[in-house]
């Protein structure tokens, strides 16, 4: 058994292939690149090598580095996982030269199925039935000729294409002529080869794979089929096993196919047979052999109970196999979906950032690599995590998999877990029935705010905030008007603890994706529903694909927005308010930007936290609406630093009688005022500095008037806890709603 063995990959797979080797006893050699130097495969390994620089091409793609890892680490063998080099036949003999075991399908096997129309002929030669299409065609004319003979509609293929790359479908003879110079670009581009074919194109097909498994001297076998239909631009998003709606003896046919093929070659460790299904005529065709193990392996380890990775290890250390368990029948079945970092609502865009929260539920499988605090990269494919359930049946596996994703909670950045659920309930999936081009005629619904424009120091926050935390250093955060916030929150019958949005001055331009109530509350600003104006301080109805657009506040400060259910954000401390200067709460711990996409509690969901609503939306009592002004009379509490041991009675006096403006240097942290010099009643602050207002540190409270120097400010949400400047007064906790509102310029 090898001793130490490198893998040459990232992510989930990299994490999983660890555990399986720390399971084996087998030490791990991690590589990574700059930006994954955090990342938990680079901290679980044994032993870790820095390959230098971010991109794939600098790092996990360059062959001299992974091999030059390997020697100095002293690694007998290197698991190549999937994607990157896992399919690369020249670096399957590059290990072979260096005298590294490549733990995979021997390099001519790589080569031979790597090319689309090679494995074609491979797979004839063996008797599979082929669908219609040619080999590599030279010219357009020559494929405008091939393609007269097939029939349409046809794709366009590269013979290296992979991952939905590299193929075009052509409705007619002109598709085929504007696809052609693409195709042949892309298959350059991403694969440096540009060799095309064409093969007849299966409506409603569904795309169908067998797991075999060889010794690489003829013996292979099948570990079950899976169904990968449900794909999205020819990328699978949710695999099954057994497929459904399959005819018995078309299954056995289909696995007595792929075993077929792997003896012809004499296949050797882990590899993928994939078919084209066309129900209508319950029939298969060949479509291609990845020689790697497949992203969606984990749904035939649930059924297996095999570990495919310690499988190809301990065929590559040539250590004896169970063969017996592998042909074991395969028991109920698993369903797979893949969570990507991406949002639904900008055409799946990748979406890197930093993750505030990520919860899976405890009873099911995931294959992740992600963690509260992880940053997704920009330069990598966007998946983080694979969630799989393992049912006695299908409709057992079906209700799980509902049940995983309504209690699993990724925050932070757009991700397509909405979507996911989405699919879950999708009518053609629960039956069986899905097709590998039905995600083109299914609408993401959102249950979301998207951001178009973010107004001025717009934040979620929730009331009371983050009490509790005071005496380490962190504020309570929440609204500065909690009175104005409060009543929003009343008015659409949220529960008190449902978070709501914060604007300063200017309001923000906000899209919503689904039907909503909401209730804006606090400085009155210009507010239109596309063009209707709408009122503040009562219960409005917001139909998906609205747009609300708020202007500049005309009286007051700050404007509050409640939406029914309240805004999803993770508890951070208790809380789901932002704290912007520490980073953390609300929406990825900071202000809203453009682009962002806040989602709405769903209180059904297992995973939400927001408690449901208590009430029917309602207006409030007239006599509870505040006004807004620009002279502000606060009732404070006197000291605890005043006169006659900081102050003079006079300069308190003074205090209390002047009128002091609100200068433009204010915000969530404290309110500073301008108005007349105090008197101090002592020359310096003794011990504790040179200026009267200097004092040991001493704790403050929300709401203190703090004198730092001859200037007074008030602390307020985001201030802080401790200092060393004299606190004359504080206001009243029932004041404190009026210092949110007050603005530059204001009196108080």
């Amino acid at each position: 058994m090898f001793q130490r063995v490198l893998i040459a990959n990232r992510g989930e797979i990299a994490c999983r292939a660890i555990r399986t080797l720390q399971r084996m006893g087998i030490e791990s050699v991690a590589v990574y690149s700059d930006c994954d130097r955090n990342a938990p495969h680079v901290a679980d390994a044994t032993h870790a090598i820095a390959l230098g620089g971010d991109s794939a091409r600098d790092t996990y793609l360059d062959i001299d580095k992974i091999l030059a890892a390997a020697k100095e680490s002293g690694a007998q063998a290197i698991f190549p996982g999937y994607g990157f080099l896992s399919e690369r036949a020249e670096f399957a003999a590059a290990c072979e030269m260096a005298g590294i075991v490549f733990i995979g399908p021997d390099a001519s096997q790589i080569a031979d199925f790597g090319q689309k129309h090679r494995a074609r002929a491979l797979a004839a030669q063996a008797g599979l039935p082929m669908t219609p299409g040619t080999g590599l065609l030279q010219t357009l004319q020559e494929a405008c000729e091939r393609a007269a003979e097939v029939g349409f509609p046809l794709m366009l293929k590269t013979t290296a294409g992979g991952g939905g790359i590299g193929l075009m479908r052509c409705e007619d003879m002109t598709a085929l002529c504007d696809a052609w110079q693409t195709v042949k670009r892309q298959g350059a581009q991403f694969f440096s080869d540009d060799g095309v074919f064409l093969e007849r194109c299966i409506d409603r097909a569904r795309h169908l794979e067998v797991q075999i498994f060889g010794d690489g001297k003829g013996k292979v076998v099948a570990l079950g089929e899976r169904d990968c239909s449900l794909q999205r631009r020819n990328q699978k998003v949710l695999e099954e096993t057994p497929a459904p709606n399959l005819p018995q003896s078309t299954r056995e046919a289909m696995l007595k196919a792929a075993v077929a093929l792997g003896e012809s070659v004499n296949y050797r460790s882990a590899g993928t047979v994939e078919f084209i299904y066309e129900p209508a005529r319950d029939a298969f065709y060949f479509l291609e052999v990845n020689t790697r193990l497949q992203v969606e392996h984990p749904v035939t380890e649930m059924v297996t109970g095999l570990d495919l990775i310690e499988c190809m290890v301990r065929l590559a250390a040539q250590q004896p196999l169970d063969w017996q368990a592998m042909a074991r029948v395969p028991t109920g079945a698993a369903i797979e979906v893949r969570v990507y970092a991406e949002d639904p609502l900008k055409n799946f865009q990748p979406s890197p950032g930093v993750l505030t929260e990520v919860s899976f539920p405890p009873n099911v499988r995931v294959d992740g690599w992600v963690s509260a605090g992880s940053e997704v990269s920009a330069f990598y494919d966007p998946m983080i995590a694979k969630i799989i359930v393992h049912g006695e049946d299908r409709l057992d596996a079906l209700l799980k998999l509902r049940d995983a994703l309504n209690a699993t909670r990724i925050s932070g950045i757009a991700t397509n877990l909405d979507y996911l659920r989405q699919l879950a309930m999708l009518p053609e999936f629960n039956a069986g029935v899905m097709w590998t081009r039905l995600l083109d005629e299914v609408a993401y619904q959102a249950h979301a705010i998207e951001v178009l424009e973010p107004g001025t120091w717009s934040s979620v926050q929730d009331y009371p905030g983050r009490p509790g935390y005071w005496d380490i250093g962190v504020p309570p955060s929440g609204p500065m008007d909690d009175l104005a916030f409060q009543l929003a929150n009343r008015i659409v019958g949220n529960h008190p603890e449902a978070a709501g949005l914060e604007f300063t001055l200017q309001g923000p331009t906000l899209r919503f994706h689904c039907d909503a109530v909401i209730a804006l509350t606090g400085a009155s600003c210009p507010a239109l529903l596309d063009d209707a104006p709408v009122a503040y301080w009562q219960p409005v109805i917001v139909k998906a694909g609205q747009t609300l657009a708020l202007g500049r506040a005309t009286s007051g400060c700050r404007t509050y927005l409640a939406v029914r259910n309240g805004i999803d954000v993770p508890l951070y401390l208790g809380s789901r308010s932002t704290f912007a200067l520490g980073q953390f709460g609300g929406h990825a711990g900071r202000t809203l930007k453009v682009a962002d996409v806040l989602a709405i509690s769903r209180p059904e969901l297992a995973g939400c936290t927001t408690p449901a609503p208590i009430a029917l939306p309602q207006m409030p009592e007239p006599a509870l609406i505040p006004t807004y002004g620009d002279m502000w009379d606060i009732g404070v509490l006197y000291g605890p630093h005043g006169a006659p041991d900081f102050f003079t009675p006079e300069s308190m006096e003074t205090f209390f009688a002047s009128e002091w403006e609100v200068h433009y240097n204010s915000n969530r942290l404290g309110v500073r005022l301008i108005g007349p010099k105090p008197e101090w009643a002592r020359a310096d602050g003794g011990e504790a500095g040179l200026h009267p207002s200097n004092v040991h540190d001493c704790e403050y409270a929300i709401g203190a008037i703090n004198f730092t120097g001859d200037f007074p400010v008030i602390l307020t949400r985001d201030g802080p806890s401790l200092g060393g400047f004299v606190c004359p007064v504080t206001i009243a906790k029932a004041e404190l709603w009026k210092v949110g509102q007050v603005k530059p310029g204001d009196k108080i």
